[in-house]
């Protein structure tokens, strides 16, 4: 039985190159490049023929260590709650008030780019203090 060392994470998305843009500078991941002779993957879609262009969008960790990002179009908007949503680690090894102080400056540059703020649970004694936010179309992640 063999061991699955890679995964992808699959956005349904309406705007798959903009929802990339988003997560690029929350992950600080990045596009591929474009390929030679186009100056934008926008103008590289555009050169195809319609049944060609793509309907999606995929960003990368630079170090190749965090999983692959897809965003792709789906015809229809976010409904409900997400049943899988991606942690965000910015307080990873931080505990009580320092943690919680990074958590909501990441909250706050997140806002900047269009994040909505949804929820702080703060630190109870068994926990430490989380937040949740939504991307710029809705799906929900946390900060932890």
């Amino acid at each position: 039985m063999s061991t699955i060392k890679q995964f992808q994470v699959t956005f349904d998305c309406a705007e798959p190159a903009r929802l990339a843009a988003f997560w690029c500078e929350v992950l600080g991941y990045v596009v591929p490049p474009v390929p030679e002779g186009f100056a934008t993957w926008e103008e590289y879609h555009h050169s195809l023929p319609p049944e060609e262009q793509a309907n999606y969008f995929a960003c990368t960790d630079p170090s190749g260590v965090g999983p692959r990002l897809l965003f792709q179009v789906v015809p229809e908007g976010k409904v409900v709650k997400n049943r899988v949503h991606l942690c965000v680690r910015a307080g990873a090894g931080l505990v009580g008030d320092e943690r919680l102080a990074t958590l909501e400056a990441e909250c706050a540059r997140l806002m900047a780019l269009g994040a909505k703020h949804v929820l702080t649970q703060r630190a109870d004694g068994v926990n430490e203090s989380c937040i949740t936010m939504q991307d710029i179309e809705g799906n929900e992640f946390c900060l932890d």
